[in-house]
Parts: C-alpha cells; structure tokens; sequence
C-alpha cells in the first residue's frame, strides 16, 4: 500500500559536531519521513515551494519543459524502496502518440522526483513499508 506523502519543509540536520546535511520532510499516515539531500537540491525545492524561478531554467525546470514539448506528462512520483539507509524512487508518466497513450516509469533519486513534483503539483506516494521503516513520529519534528 502506499500514502499521499506532502512535502513539510526543506531544512538542515545539524550533528553533534556541527556538521550540516540539507534535509527534506515529507508528512505521510501522521508521520514524517526526513530524506538527507544536497545543497543543490535542497535550493531546487525551496524555490519551488516559494514558487520562485532561479533567472535560468534549473535543470528540474528544463526536464519539466522537456517531457511537456515531447508529448508527455508526469503523473506521479513514488518513493518505493530503502536499502542500505539510500531511498529509490520512480517518476510515473505518459506519452501520447499517433493518438496512442504510453505510460512510462523512470528509475529517480527521491531528491529529483520530489523537486519535480513540487514543479508541476503531482502526487507524492511513499509506500506504507518506507514510513514504517523510516518515519518519526510527527511530534518529534
């Protein structure tokens, strides 16, 4: 099974000897999910969430443009798997040709597909075995 996961804030986790890793934090069945991300990422997604644009296409925004000039459309994100501390996620989308509708699913780092999703406002699924083995209680954030 799987969640609507939504995307609570972009912050930095500070160590105990001061080392600063960016980190976003998905809200999914009343927990939250962190997922330590780069400093590039973590501005992608800020500036989405702001709905502000950098004053050239960041490369989320040029994949977003592309897919659309190709026929296609991006239909959801999923953050399906953790192994070994290092989350998977795929983007699902489509492609009409010749009248044809072809649905596609591409291998993603969680960090791109989110910044993607937080682009064109599609649903981000998390599935139930990824918050059980990764989420916090909502309280402790």
């Amino acid at each position: 099974m799987t969640a609507t996961a939504t995307v609570r804030g972009v912050g930095v986790s500070v160590t105990e000897d001061g080392h600063r890793t960016p980190v976003v934090l998905l809200d999914a069945n009343d927990r939250v999910v962190p997922i330590f991300i780069s400093d590039d990422q973590a501005q992608s997604m800020q500036l989405a969430l702001d709905g502000e644009s950098f004053e050239r296409p960041l490369t989320h925004d040029l994949l977003v443009d592309m897919v659309m000039e190709f026929g296609g459309a991006i239909d959801r994100i999923r953050i399906d798997d953790l192994a070994d501390a290092t989350f998977y996620a795929k983007v699902d989308a489509e492609q009409y040709r010749d009248g044809e509708r072809r649905k596609l699913s591409f291998d993603a780092r969680p960090s791109d597909a989110i910044a993607l999703a937080l682009r064109i406002d599609c649903p981000i699924e998390i599935s139930d075995e990824v918050i059980d083995r990764a989420g916090r209680p909502a309280s402790s954030f």
